[in-house]
């Protein structure tokens, strides 16, 4: 299944390590040190199209992505939930 993140972008939802809110977790040392590495590695994709909210994290095929995105990460976590929760049911 894929999750929608927003800018005509999806990503599968096994693919995602985890969905963060950027005014909660800016505030760590170790976020904004991994922000700075991730970017620095190229693995940053800006899919907001506006300021940012929230970001994705994933792991597919051994490379990892951050996917910065407009939408709220609660918005985010029941997308992805109502997504598995499909999946689970076959629909």
């Amino acid at each position: 299944m894929y999750i929608p993140i927003g800018g005509d972008m999806a990503v599968r939802s096994r693919a995602v390590i985890g969905i963060f809110d950027l005014d909660n977790t800016s505030y760590s040392k170790h976020t904004r040190a991994f922000l700075r590495e991730a970017q620095a590695l190229g693995e940053v994709l800006d899919v907001s199209g506006e300021l940012p909210k929230s970001f994705v994290l994933t792991q597919e095929f051994g490379m990892r992505r951050v996917y910065l995105t407009q939408f709220n990460a609660d918005a985010l976590a029941r997308r992805a939930q109502r997504r598995i929760g499909e999946q689970i049911h076959g629909r």
